[in-house]
């Protein structure tokens, strides 16, 4: 596995959902359910096609997938409450390492900003629930940007922010779709997969794969000896 080059790293920026949070499994359930319960379509390969997108172009993909008559409002809308219940529910753990990283950025004063497909009002109260809101610096929601990943403008947009050049800042991503937008934005990327491994067009332009954020840790430690 290629080793990543992360000298100078002077920020990082985080995917949120199946990187910082273990939430695509409940956004997978919802959507099925949601479906089930207005009796419409949902198949495996459909959902993981939705892995990493904003909500936008998730309803594009599934109405190519199901047909133009597929009601993307009514099962939008049925999924949000669901959604919803579950933000207010707590049903958003943390994935393992997420507050180590944080200490060790916090150590070498690196700053940190979340760039995820999901909208902001829905962001933030799951990062408020699992205690990591107050150890961000900033965050860009999917609808803050006018294209969504792969396109790297939410990566850019989470760069200024931080006032850092996108060249110096490391993404973390756990889906293709975001791993593709992290390199079009001139990015270094590390992918620490959950639902979907690495493709091969990834894996082609040689970027570093890891099981978990604490093996991030590990590469950012390695990196300053």
């Amino acid at each position: 596995m290629p080793t990543p080059d992360l000298t100078p790293i002077r920020a990082i920026l985080f995917d949120m959902d199946g990187l910082l949070l273990d939430s695509e499994r409940v956004a997978y359930a919802i959507g099925r359910e949601a479906s089930e319960h207005l009796g419409l379509p949902w198949t495996h390969e459909v959902a993981m096609a939705l892995v990493g997108l904003n909500s936008q172009d998730g309803y594009r993909v599934m109405r190519e997938a199901f047909g133009a008559g597929f009601p993307a409002d009514a099962h939008m809308a049925e999924f949000g409450r669901r959604y919803e219940a579950a933000i207010d529910a707590g049903r958003f753990d943390l994935k393992p390492g997420v507050h180590e990283l944080f200490d060790l950025l916090d150590a070498r004063q690196i700053p940190r900003a979340v760039a995820t497909s999901t909208r902001r009002s829905r962001a933030i109260p799951k990062l408020e629930g699992v205690g990591v809101w107050p150890r961000l610096h900033a965050l860009v929601g999917g609808d803050e940007v006018t294209r969504g990943k792969p396109a790297p403008d939410i990566y850019l947009a989470a760069a200024g922010l931080l006032g850092v050049p996108i060249t110096d800042c490391l993404v973390l991503e756990d889906s293709n779709t975001g791993v593709r937008g992290g390199l079009a934005s001139g990015a270094r990327v590390i992918m620490v997969p959950d639902l979907l491994p690495p493709a091969e067009d990834v894996l082609a332009q040689g970027v570093t794969v890891v099981d978990s954020l604490h093996r991030v840790i590990e590469a950012l430690q390695a990196a300053r000896r």
